[in-house]
């Protein structure tokens, strides 16, 4: 029946299958890797229950990063042709437009309702009271794109999801690392799915059976901590039932390259600032044309504003609050394995270095640019490039090491920022893409929608030099 099934894209056979373990199912875990196509099995699984009659609704919850990506690309992309639906974005502005989306939602019709909500509005009495009555209109499939967003039992929107579980019919987890620090990490998960899944009446009963326990003292108080972790073979098998897993290895006839955007919004100072250099820029043209040198430097101020620092005219690096290391984080959060990170500005580098080290240790992050002596280059790519060692993460910036090395040792790219070369976005794809690649490459971009930051990614996706391409009164297009 599945295979039969009028899909608007091709399944691959991993996605065929993860939709004939789960397409009936009331609940059920897409634990796929990054790059392997769950947003589309998820919306294959909406269409089907929706054909059946068995829902007229789906609530897809996800982090702000990917959100939006859902409602501009997943489901117009992957939604069967036949299907008449409407999908509405929440978003945190409100006015007389988007008031009469959300009413849409509440319409008695033949369509397939779908909202798309960013998990930290969860946190929100108005976002939970308005996800409250959609669920209460529908039959509805509620789905959290990377669940471990919900890993923490005691987070106020993990309570909140949790509770409006019992409200769908239906429900889906999808993560590519359902185990992100611990496998304790999995409770929570589950329990959105079903709190009988696991047969725990607790979280502390689940990790007294998965985690030894030790008491230390912190300052005067007594606290335990994980030891180590225990019945790990016991667990899988307990969710093997209900969850499928796919690793990029797996999946023969993936794509070789993979590209995937994500989006980071600006904070308040950053708008300003970039709104304001935004017309300094534009004054500097006064109907004249610029040569290209001239045009590069005013899309470098913008864009390292998008970046979260800017160069003052006495010469030094002012930092501004931005999101864009914590959408970092959340992206290796989610990612199994080594990964590269490039990033354009010497500045990034060092605060990216230095959030890894933080989170995953010392021995977790090499570093490769022009500051760091040949020798010590070399190094870090032995360190990385050795399966044995705990160098997880390689940051670096195009300009040194986009020529030359290898780094096949991960699968996953990073652009924290680009540059304006089209060359050297293209040789550092090809650090991890080339010989001795077993696996097909994804690439992500860190984008600041509405900004240069998204009109460099497009450009030099679609293959277009920059550099050559851009003068003068061009640049207002740009900005």
């Amino acid at each position: 029946m599945i295979r039969d099934y009028r899909f608007k894209t091709k399944p691959y056979e991993h996605q065929l299958i993860a939709l004939e373990k789960s397409w009936d199912k009331e609940e059920y875990a897409y634990f796929m890797e990054m790059g392997t196509g769950k947003s589309k099995v998820l919306i294959d699984n909406i269409a089907i229950l929706y054909d059946k009659g068995k829902i007229n609704a789906a609530l897809i919850i996800a982090p702000k990063g990917v959100y939006r990506n859902w409602l501009s690309s997943e489901i117009p992309t992957h939604m069967p042709s036949h299907i008449q639906y409407k999908s509405v974005l929440w978003t945190a502005l409100t006015s007389k437009t988007k008031d009469k989306e959300y009413q849409s939602l509440f319409e008695t019709d033949y369509n397939l309702h779908i909202f798309i909500m960013n998990v930290e509005a969860l946190s929100t009495t108005k976002g939970l009271t308005f996800v409250r009555k959609f669920l209460s209109c529908h039959n509805t499939l509620i789905a959290v794109d990377e669940s471990t967003t919900i890993k923490t039992p005691s987070a106020k929107r993990t309570k909140s999801i949790l509770k409006l579980s019992e409200l769908a019919k239906y429900r889906r987890i999808l993560t590519g690392s359902p185990i992100t620090k611990s496998p304790l990490d999995l409770y929570t998960q589950c329990g959105f799915l079903n709190e009988e899944l696991l047969g725990f009446s607790s979280y502390y009963a689940f990790r007294s059976r998965y985690a030894h326990m030790i008491e230390r003292n912190f300052g005067g108080r007594r606290v335990q901590i994980v030891k180590n972790y225990q019945r790990l073979d016991e667990l899988s098998k307990l969710i093997e039932p209900f969850s499928y897993r796919v690793l990029k290895e797996d999946c023969l006839d993936l794509p070789d390259k993979i590209y995937i955007r994500r989006e980071v919004e600006l904070t308040e100072e950053q708008t300003k600032l970039y709104a304001t250099m935004k017309q300094m820029a534009l004054a500097t043209l006064n109907g004249k044309l610029l040569t290209a040198p001239n045009v590069l430097t005013q899309l470098m101020r913008l864009h390292q504003i998008t970046c979260g620092h800017f160069k003052s005219d006495d010469g030094k690096i002012q930092e501004l609050k931005n999101n864009r290391i914590e959408e970092l984080m959340s992206i290796l959060e989610e990612t199994e394995g080594k990964a590269i990170i490039w990033a354009n500005y010497i500045y990034d580098i060092e605060r990216i270095v230095e959030a890894i080290k933080k989170e995953y240790g010392e021995d977790s992050v090499v570093q490769y640019y022009g500051a760091i002596n040949s020798d010590e280059r070399q190094k870090n790519i032995e360190r990385f490039q050795d399966p044995r060692s705990p160098f997880r993460f390689f940051v670096g910036n195009p300009q040194t090491g986009g020529y030359g090395i290898t780094l096949t040792a991960a699968s996953m790219v990073i652009y924290y920022s680009n540059g304006y070369d089209l060359e050297k976005r293209l040789q550092s794809e090809d650090r991890a893409h080339r010989i001795g690649q077993k696996k097909s490459v994804t690439y992500i971009d860190l984008i600041a929608e509405n900004t240069v930051d998204e009109k460099i990614v497009k450009a030099l996706r679609k293959k277009i030099d920059i550099a050559s391409q851009i003068m003068g009164e061009e640049l207002k297009d740009w900005i």
